[in-house]
Order: C-alpha cells, then sequence, then structure tokens
C-alpha cells in the first residue's frame, strides 16, 4: 500500500491530510502557520505536521505533495507571488526537501484545487476541468485526463491576469491595468465599489445592498457579472473544457450560476453554451486534497 500525504499551506493556517491508496482519509490536522514569526519558522511547522502525518501511515511508503500560496519560478527557483510575503524571492522548494529529507512535489493553491476537483469532485469523468478560484484575487489550474497542466512557465491557468481592458481598467498589484482579477475578485470590486461611491464596503455587504435594490451597488454588481461572463468566455473559446468549477469564496453567489452564466452564453463564441459552470463539491478541503494528489 502506497498512502498519499498533502499538506496545504494557506496564508493564516497549515492543514495536512493523508490519504490510502483508494482515496480515503486516514487522517487530518490544521495547525496555525504564525507566518508573522518568519520564513524559518513556517519550515519548522510543516516539518512537525508533516512528522505527525507520517505517523499514520503505518510504516507504508507515501507520496508527498504541498500546495502554496504563489508559485515556484521556473528561472531562478525561488518563490513569487505568495501572499505570504516572507516566502517570495527565498529558495523555498529546495529549503524544504533538505530540512525533510525527500523529493516534494509543490504546486500553487490553485492548481491543487484543480486537481481535487477533477479527480475527487465535480469534474469526475471529465476528461478536461478547469477549475476557478474566485476569492480575494482570482487563480485557477488545468487538468486534462487526470494530469496537471501547469506548461513551461509554470502559468498555465493564471486567468486572473489575462487582460480584459489594459488601456483603461483599474491598476492591478502585477503592473498591467484592466487584469481580470481587478474585475471579479473580492479585493477587486472592493475597489470598484470605493472609486464609484467614495465608501468602502466588503464584497460580501455590497452583495447584500445588490439584492436589497440599492442602485449603486446595482450598478457595480452588474458589471461585476458582464465582466464574469466576458472572462470565462475568453477561457472557453480558447481551452473548451468538459467543465468549469467555481472554488474560493465567490463561488458562493448564487447568482454567478445564473445571471452570470448568462453573460457567459451573451459572449461565448458559439451558437449555443455547453459547458457546465457549476459550484464546486469539495470546499476548503480542495486544497489539502489537490496538495496529496500532485505528490512524488
Amino acid at each position: 500500500m502506497q498512502y498519499k500525504i498533502g499538506i496545504d499551506l494557506g496564508g493564516t493556517k497549515i492543514e495536512g491530510i493523508v490519504l490510502d491508496e483508494n482515496f480515503r482519509e486516514c487522517f487530518r490536522k490544521r495547525i496555525a502557520s504564525e507566518r508573522e514569526k518568519g520564513y524559518e519558522h513556517i519550515l519548522n511547522n510543516i516539518k512537525l505536521l508533516y512528522d505527525e502525518l507520517c505517523t499514520h501511515t503505518n510504516g507504508h511508503q507515501h507520496t508527498f505533495g504541498i500546495g502554496t500560496p504563489g508559485a515556484i519560478s521556473a528561472k531562478s527557483g525561488l518563490m513569487k507571488n505568495s501572499n505570504t510575503t516572507c516566502l517570495n524571492g527565498r529558495p523555498f522548494h529546495t529549503d524544504l526537501e533538505k530540512k525533510l529529507g525527500r523529493k516534494i512535489a509543490i504546486e500553487n493553491d490553485a492548481n491543487c484545487f484543480a486537481m481535487a476537483e477533477s479527480l475527487l469532485g465535480m469534474g469526475k469523468g471529465k476528461d478536461m476541468t478547469f477549475g476557478v478560484i474566485m476569492g480575494t484575487g482570482c487563480g485557477g489550474g488545468l487538468v486534462y485526463k487526470g494530469n496537471l497542466i501547469s506548461g513551461l512557465q509554470k502559468i498555465a491557468g493564471e486567468w486572473g491576469h489575462a487582460t480584459i481592458n489594459p488601456k483603461n481598467g483599474p491598476t492591478c498589484y502585477c503592473g498591467k491595468k484592466g487584469c481580470i482579477e481587478t474585475y471579479i475578485s473580492g479585493h477587486g470590486v472592493e475597489n470598484l465599489y470605493e472609486a464609484y461611491t467614495g465608501t468602502r464596503r466588503p464584497f460580501a455587504e455590497v452583495i447584500s445592498l445588490y439584492r436589497n435594490g440599492d442602485n449603486k451597488a446595482s450598478d457595480i454588481v452588474n458589471q461585476f457579472f458582464e465582466h464574469f461572463g466576458i472572462a470565462i468566455s475568453n477561457l472557453i473559446n480558447t481551452l473548451d473544457p468538459d467543465i468549469i468549477v467555481v472554488g474560493g469564496g465567490l463561488s458562493n453567489i448564487d447568482e454567478l450560476y445564473t445571471i452570470g452564466v448568462e453573460q457567459v452564453r451573451k459572449y461565448v463564441f458559439n451558437d449555443s453554451l455547453e459547458t457546465p459552470i457549476v459550484k464546486n463539491m469539495l470546499g476548503d478541503s480542495a486544497g489539502v486534497l489537490g496538495a496529496a494528489l500532485i505528490g512524488i
């Protein structure tokens, strides 16, 4: 028997899981990342959790994968684009392998989400699954016939940084203007609402105001749905996946699957919209499950 160990490194927590060869959960544990204590402390916390996970494999061999915010640069081998900023510019992959004394597969959290939903969730049985993350930011991952497609530069699936208004759109943290993320992420909608009204409100409050008929909130949220339609239709026009699975906090917006999907139908390059656009099945578990599934 070969077990699968996965660790999901989040901003505030580190979650680990042990799966058996049939993907059944054997053990799960979550600890605080304590990222404010720095890089070495995070490495040590991962090792402590990993060592405990290993005690639940009954002495059998296991694979190991870890999901992280950000990605490992193919050029430098250093971590980039992580919201746990103490990881950026550091040889996280190399240092963690040295600390644990073994090879490790590392993918960003969106890729882990896509892998989990493809093999165990809403994409099960489909050849091509695209997993969309819509939360504070926007990310994504592509899985084809059970294999994660990360691309030559490890940026496949980074649909949130495709630009839909490069001249006049909002400035993105990546340095470009009009990225998808600036229009349909939680942070992006909050920024747009503030620019429009002069008042900043949490995304959930903007949605609540929209549902209660507030005109200004309605203007912003209707733009949100239209930009969702443009972004997803571009994705379908390029890849034509068998299913698109939506994750992240914004996946809980019911109107995304009615009004939002109608906007996709409006913009897709076809005489009908055949692509299922669905809410995720695995919820918060997708990240750690995906980490276990990408393990080596």
